[in-house]
């Protein structure tokens, strides 16, 4: 009975072994399972990195490629290619900013989509500078005919020559205004109404646009409206409101402008200084603006600057 007994009594302590093994038996499943995993994880965040590195060097190829052809092309062309400043801007503007996304904003699907649009834009470019050259070869071919025919007009009559010199004259003298010395420049406002040249878009308040109107014996004297528009970035003008009173025509088309103003012209050069004041709610962008003077259904000045 004695030995009985003491069975009995060491029965629990059995079981309670029994128990610490299987809980053991599981722990040692979960930890192997969880080292599994975490080798899989570790392995998948390599695969990662290695293919963005990868990603990332195709899209630096590919930037690199775009500007090294593009770069060729203006060294083709020469000095033709300075007809087309505006879009070379544009172009490196753009390939700055993505190379800044390659280096600290990493987004593949919109750096690509970026990258695709300055291709685009580039060979936009390339199809603008053939037709300036294809232009001038026919204009230069059109000339020598013109030259032609005037010797041989020469030839046939002096009073003919004299008419033909008139008119030569007149096609000359473009019967269009001409602005010299464009400026644009970004202005903030100190206290007592001074105003500084400044690039910083927190601190822009106003933009002045100064030129000089040359002088023109063709045009006609009197009031002259001009017009100025300046375009941001994304090419959204900037008004002073959107109603049609803030608009004029061109070439039979409404277009908003920034700002306007009438000067009496009486064929001889003058200074003008128009100022687009920025409304307190109106939010500037970084990059580059272009601004062009439009009089009657010509645009007679261009040029750009630039925010910070």
């Amino acid at each position: 009975m004695e030995k009985q007994g003491n069975e009995i009594k060491n029965s629990p302590k059995g079981n309670s072994s029994l128990w610490m093994y299987i809980v053991l038996g599981i722990l040692a499943v979960v930890i192997i399972g969880l080292s599994v995993w975490l080798i899989s994880v570790k392995s998948n965040m390599k695969e990662l990195l290695t293919e963005k590195e990868i990603q990332k060097i195709e899209l630096q190829n590919e930037l690199d490629s775009v500007i090294l052809q593009h770069d060729r092309i203006k060294a083709a062309y020469g000095e033709i290619s300075d007809s087309l400043v505006s879009m070379d801007s544009i172009i490196q503007a753009n390939a700055k900013e993505i190379k800044e996304m390659l280096n600290f904003k990493w987004e593949y699907y919109k750096i690509k989509k970026k990258l695709s649009r300055l291709q685009v834009v580039a060979q936009g470019y390339v199809r603008q500078m053939d037709s300036i050259v294809t232009i001038n070869h026919e204009l230069t071919e059109e000339n020598l005919q013109i030259k032609e025919e005037i010797i041989i007009e020469k030839r046939k009559s002096r009073q003919l020559e004299e008419k033909t010199e008139v008119l030569t004259g007149i096609v000359t003298e473009a019967a269009v205004l001409k602005v010299y010395n464009l400026t644009a420049s970004p202005m903030h406002e100190k206290g007592g109404g001074k105003q500084v040249e400044t690039d910083k878009i927190k601190r822009t308040d106003l933009v002045k646009v100064c030129f000089t109107l040359g002088e023109n014996s063709v045009v006609e004297p009197g009031n002259k409206a001009l017009y100025v528009r300046i375009a941001e970035p994304g090419q959204e003008i900037l008004t002073m409101g959107r109603g049609e009173e803030y608009s004029f025509m061109f070439k039979g088309e409404q277009l908003q402008y920034s700002i306007t103003e009438t000067v009496d012209y009486q064929k001889i050069a003058q200074e003008v200084c128009m100022t687009w004041n920025k409304r307190a709610s109106k939010e500037l962008k970084p990059g580059l603006y272009h601004v062009e003077i439009f009089q009657g259904d010509n645009i007679i000045g261009h040029t750009s600057f630039t925010l910070k």
